[in-house]
């Protein structure tokens, strides 16, 4: 029950996390040497202008089609690790021991549980794929030799860290919740509970020796 109450807290910190990551235009950061005071975010849906006055204007990316491979791509990876954690994440806590859901169907708990723990670990894939894709790519855009050194570059923002914890936790949950349904697979029944023996028929209803009988006895 522990290992499946963990599990299902770092499925919902994870699953959480990954929500915020996609709509976040935290996926990079742009601070531009000609003007310092402004700050250029991008994320997956839209780039956002942060002024030393504390002024945002973001504005969301013209076309789909016009987008890097890696922003469209993981566009649709992270909305499919959003579907895939919540899917998840209801189909573990109707297996989850606590519950009285399809109680007197332990096999099927146990099919749920494992289906919510299959769903959760795609999703915490479907989240490391794009973030570490991004990150990858902002890398080598950072260290390209062939661009000017005052042209500007885009760093790792904020989303991604949290994208990596994101996907962490939706893998390890799906890790535990998983492997919860061979625990109690394996676990032994409880032993039948023991029945009082019956009396003897000469003792029952409290009778006692007849002194004859004693006497034969002795």
């Amino acid at each position: 029950a522990k290992v499946q109450g963990g599990g299902m807290l770092l499925a919902l910190l994870g699953w959480i996390s990954s929500c915020v990551t996609t709509f976040v235009p935290l996926w990079k950061n742009l601070n531009l040497d000609l003007n310092e005071l402004e700050v250029w975010n991008m994320g997956l849906w839209q780039v956002c202008i942060t002024q030393e006055e504390g002024v945002v204007e973001c504005q969301a990316h013209g076309s789909f089609l016009a987008l890097p491979p890696e922003l469209r791509i993981s566009r649709l990876l992270m909305c499919l690790s959003n579907g895939l954690g919540l899917l998840g994440c209801l189909l573990a806590a109707l297996g989850l021991e606590g519950w009285r859901t399809c109680e007197d169907k332990p096999g099927r708990k146990r099919q749920l549980l494992l289906g919510g723990g299959v769903a959760l670990g795609m999703a915490g894939i479907t989240t490391l794929v794009p973030v570490s894709w991004v990150a990858y790519n902002t890398v080598l855009d950072f260290w390209d030799e062939t661009v000017p050194d005052i042209v500007p570059r885009w760093e790792f923002g904020e989303a991604t860290f949290l994208g990596w914890f994101a996907g962490a936790f939706l893998a390890a949950s799906g890790l535990l919740l998983a492997c919860s349904t061979r625990s109690t697979t394996t676990a032994t029944p409880l032993a039948p509970t023991c029945r009082r023996a019956p009396a003897a028929p000469g003792l029952a209803g409290g009778h006692h020796l007849h002194p004859k009988n004693a006497d034969l006895v002795i």
